[in-house]
């Protein structure tokens, strides 16, 4: 029997959260991106529509980079269609990553209608990454925030190194803040903060919330993006959380990692976010034995389990 037909965890809320946290599904674009074997495109449409059907309702499919640069991810074309029907018939949305202007024009070709750009807090990481310095970065997503905002299509960002670079060390806030800035007044919808090499911890996540939120840019516009590198995700997470925050990035099984931090253990992973939401009594409308189950499935065609100890725990798996 399976911990959760035990009733288990066991819903007790603590105070000042919220009663809803929105998860936004990355496993399928940032968790698979960096897999040196090519999964299938016929294995990625199956692994979004199980997550759709785990109860997700925001799920990143795929990016609209030179297939030079991210070479998994090469056969958007091909698997946006695949999953598009989605949006129509069950209301998920389905988000795709854009560099420029013609990453944006062939996701428009397809009919995405949310899309999100990839921007960063430092320079190092800016140049590369983009090869372009953080200023030269942000000019050029200008006109693809201005183009898309006029077709009404959602604009997500992210903001990588908010919490510290491997080259540059700790990234002070003042220089987060400005980049925020920059992008929310250009027309963002939303930001996602990202602690791309694992490095954040409660305290400095809430103080750079609160400076956000004293330079203009609200807490219902930001979401976080946690990797569990030091094993700090969920507690930074719920920093997060008792902030306002309440929309969290999560990766199916924990998939992904960053290739510039070596210890790196990829992303926050969604079974053990929604554990944890589940025990503080936060709505989801996640089925985790669902979740979990699709999780080992795609650990099955990676050949490898799943890093999750969530998945673990469920699945009776090592």
């Amino acid at each position: 029997m399976s911990t959760p037909e035990l009733g288990l965890p066991m819903a007790v809320a603590a105070p000042d959260l919220p009663a809803r946290v929105r998860i936004y599904e990355v496993g399928a674009r940032d968790g698979l991106q960096n897999e040196k074997a090519t999964v299938p495109t016929e294995v990625k449409a199956e692994f979004i529509r199980r997550l759709a059907d785990s109860g997700l309702t925001t799920i990143e499919a795929t990016s609209f980079v030179h297939p030079k640069w991210v070479p998994q991810l090469a056969d958007a074309e091909q698997l946006f269609p695949l999953v598009s029907d989605l949006g129509r018939s069950s209301g998920v949305h389905l988000p795709v990553l854009v560099p420029n202007e013609r990453g944006l024009d062939r996701a428009l070709a397809l009919g995405a209608r949310h899309v999100a750009l990839f921007a960063s807090a430092t320079e190092s990481f800016a140049k590369a990454n983009l090869n372009r310095t953080v200023d030269e970065s942000l000019a050029m997503f200008e006109p693809v925030v201005s183009r898309a905002k006029a077709d009404k299509v959602h604009v997500r960002s992210y903001i990588s190194m908010c919490f510290g670079d491997p080259w540059e060390g700790p990234v002070p806030i003042h220089q987060v803040v400005r980049v925020c800035k920059a992008l929310r007044d250009m027309g963002c919808d939303e930001l996602s903060l990202g602690d791309t090499i694992g490095v954040a911890t409660p305290g400095h996540v809430q103080n750079l919330l609160a400076e956000l939120n004293e330079e203009g840019v609200p807490t219902s516009a930001l979401g976080v993006h946690f990797h569990d590198t030091y094993g700090q995700a969920l507690a930074n997470t719920l920093a997060a959380l008792q902030h306002g925050v309440t929309t969290v990035d999560a990766s199916a099984g924990g998939l992904g990692g960053c290739p510039y931090a070596k210890s790196a253990t990829g992303n926050l992973a969604t079974e053990d976010l929604v554990w944890m939401l589940q025990g503080l009594g936060i709505d989801t409308g996640v089925d985790l034995a669902r979740l979990t189950a699709t999780s080992v499935w795609m650990a099955e065609r990676l050949g490898r389990p799943s890093p999750s100890r969530t998945v673990k725990a469920l699945s009776h798996k090592e």
